[in-house]
């Protein structure tokens, strides 16, 4: 074990080559079995092309480290909770490879996403920042009307590469250059904007983002995590960081937006007998709770 940057604690449990062709960075709470899917999807990619995959547990959790330590990826502990992006400059502070790829620990990777990731990188030198499709997978069946997007993160831009102004850290590529350039991600943000403000200051310095349309993986909810009321707790907290984040850049939703958003959707869901009207109608009461908040 050992100390690195502000009390990281830090322990190495397979040795890579010291210039990997890639570096893998999936940011971790404690979900050991959505983790465990992630790296057994993962590790025998990174494994063949080369790669490194370094587990960045936010907070020690003897779970998570049991899980990397099983699949043989490295892992980066921070001594306790601080967020998504101080685990993200955790990893990369640990980091051996030019190009950083970023996953979430509840995602499934699809054999050739790697090397489609790579693929892409060497394609368009020109690029800095990359990132792929994302699909959700609720795994307990439950379906929308076909109308509302599915109610976790998803990414699809079409089955042709292309230019976009924003990819999500689910599923995202960065050349160290970028980051020698920009900087770091801003450790004070977690949730909402967090990835988003550092490809803004990217965007403004010039920089292009490159949708790589092979490099799709999965963004899964397991059955229990799928329920109607976890999805409705979920959309509620998110819906309140959608109003942080809104406020943090100047640019909040009115609220009487926010409450028309609430009766379209208790019209969808009566309409169309549609679940997903409910959960993004707790995303918009989120968003109204936090802004009442605000305002006593």
């Amino acid at each position: 074990m050992k100390l690195r940057r502000g009390c990281l604690v830090y322990r190495q449990f397979r040795l890579m080559p010291e210039k990997p062709v890639a570096s893998i960075l999936i940011p971790c709470l404690p979900a050991p079995e959505y983790l465990d899917v992630a790296l057994t999807s993962v590790m025998p990619q990174a494994r063949a092309a080369g790669a490194e995959v370094i587990v960045i547990s936010d907070g020690p959790h003897e779970s998570t480290a049991a899980v990397a330590e099983r699949h043989g990826a490295r892992l980066v502990a921070l001594p306790r909770r601080e967020g998504l992006n101080r685990a993200r400059n955790a990893g990369l502070g640990e980091a051996a490879g030019e190009l950083l790829v970023f996953i979430d620990q509840d995602v499934e990777a699809p054999s050739g996403w790697l090397d489609a990731m790579l693929e892409g990188a060497r394609a368009y030198p020109e690029y800095e920042v990359f990132g792929g499709p994302i699909t959700a997978r609720l795994e307990n069946g439950l379906h929308g009307c076909g109308r509302e997007p599915p109610p976790i993160t998803t990414l699809d831009a079409g089955p042709h590469d292309r230019d976009l102004a924003l990819v999500w850290g689910a599923n995202m590529a960065i050349r160290r250059s970028a980051f020698d350039r920009i900087g770091w991600f801003d450790d004070a943000l977690s949730g909402r904007g967090d990835e988003e403000e550092w490809e803004l200051r990217y965007a403004a310095a010039g920089g292009r983002i490159r949708y790589l349309a092979r490099a799709g993986l999965y963004h899964r909810r397991s059955a229990a995590d799928a329920r109607l009321g976890a999805l409705v707790s979920a959309a509620y907290t998110q819906g309140r960081e959608v109003r942080r984040h809104g406020v943090r850049i100047d640019d909040p939703r009115p609220l009487r937006a926010e409450l028309r958003t609430i009766a379209g959707c208790a019209w969808h869901t009566i309409r169309r007998r549609c679940p997903y009207g409910i959960v993004m109608g707790a995303r918009a009461a989120g968003a109204v709770r936090e802004t009442l908040r605000r305002r006593t």
